[in-house]
């Protein structure tokens, strides 16, 4: 028969504990490695179809995170309504990291304005994680219009009401609101005549069946080169590299305007804060590295390196500026 001492038990006790203790550990860890982010697909949402600003800028993103993290960041096109479907169901979706959005100044900062009844709010719905790069526009005018700058052009419109006329990718876009605002503060009314899509606004630019448009710099290159068009104004902040001897709009007196067309990745908001600092430190080492650069500017764009609180305030300041313009110049998308 085999009895136990008070300190037998004690030591049987002890050891149990120990037991217990080291058994406890590795589950911890476990636990730990388990949760850690990313530990599944990220979803990175395109709200527009393949092909184009957002879908270049979310995949060449989404492949480096994906390189760098060691786990998959899965790009997914939902277009509709312009941009809002895909926008929304970010903005709705869980805040855990997973799903993230291809945000531009068109969905963040320019619908606002443009729709009365936004299913989301640009500011209070996401958290900005980082902008990687910015393109600006170049105004295009046919290459037989009888004018040489931009104020030539505003001081016809002035003189000639509704005469001249203005391209645009669709209502809405890009190429709709730049003009439209930059018509508003020069006091002048050129008529709008809206695509679908740019490739037949170009059709008709170059048949000389409208005046003028605006597109993004990179693709407007092709024919202020080929000497089939001419440029007349970029509109950024700074002249564009590829049209160094094109002025600025600001330059050329029409109105103190600026646009350049940002691309970077947004969260839902209340998305955990860790989660957040993580990404915005991930992609800010995709969005510095030499090839990502190299690779935008060979796309024509101009890469960004903003820090959080500087990506932050040129969110709002251009979301805050583009609402009022465009309600002010009562720019409508529909």
């Amino acid at each position: 028969m085999i009895t136990f001492t008070t300190h037998t038990k004690w030591l049987c006790k002890a050891l149990l504990t120990l037991l217990a203790c080291v058994a406890v550990l590795p589950l911890s860890s476990i636990s730990h490695a388990q949760n850690a982010y990313p530990n599944k697909v990220v979803k990175v949402i395109v709200p527009q179809p393949p092909g184009g600003g957002f879908d270049f800028v979310g995949r060449l993103l989404a492949d480096r995170l994906g390189k760098q993290l060691g786990q998959g960041f899965v790009v997914e096109n939902k277009p509709g309504s312009g941009t809002l479907i895909g926008t929304d169901f970010v903005a709705k979706s869980a805040p855990d990291g997973y799903t993230l959005l291809t945000g531009s100044i068109s969905n963040i900062a320019l619908n606002p304005g443009l729709y009365r009844s936004l299913p989301y709010d640009s500011l209070k719905d996401f958290e900005a994680l980082g902008l990687a790069v910015s393109y600006s526009y170049t105004l295009m005018a046919r290459k037989d219009l009888p004018f040489a700058t931009l104020k030539d052009v505003i001081a016809y419109a002035k003189a000639n009401p509704g005469k001249l006329t203005y391209a645009s990718a669709g209502n809405g876009s890009g190429q709709h609101v730049l003009p439209a605002a930059l018509w508003h503060l020069a006091g002048v009314n050129i008529t709008h005549v809206p695509y679908r899509g740019a490739q037949a606004a170009y059709v008709d630019l170059l048949g000389g069946r409208v005046d003028l448009f605006f597109d993004l710099a990179p693709t407007a290159r092709v024919q202020v080169d080929a000497g089939t068009v001419k440029a007349l104004a970029t509109s950024g902040g700074t002249r564009n590299t590829m049209h160094p001897d094109v002025p600025t709009i600001a330059e050329t007196g029409a109105a103190v305007l600026e646009l350049e067309s940002w691309f970077g990745y947004f969260a839902p908001s209340k998305t955990p804060p860790e989660i957040v600092a993580r990404l915005r430190t991930e992609l800010a080492r995709v969005i510095a590295a030499p090839d990502v650069v190299d690779t935008f500017r060979k796309a024509g764009g101009k890469p960004m390196g903003l820090n959080p609180d500087q990506t932050r305030a040129l969110v709002q300041r251009d979301v805050e500026r583009w609402t009022k313009l465009i309600r002010d110049a009562d720019i409508k998308a529909e």
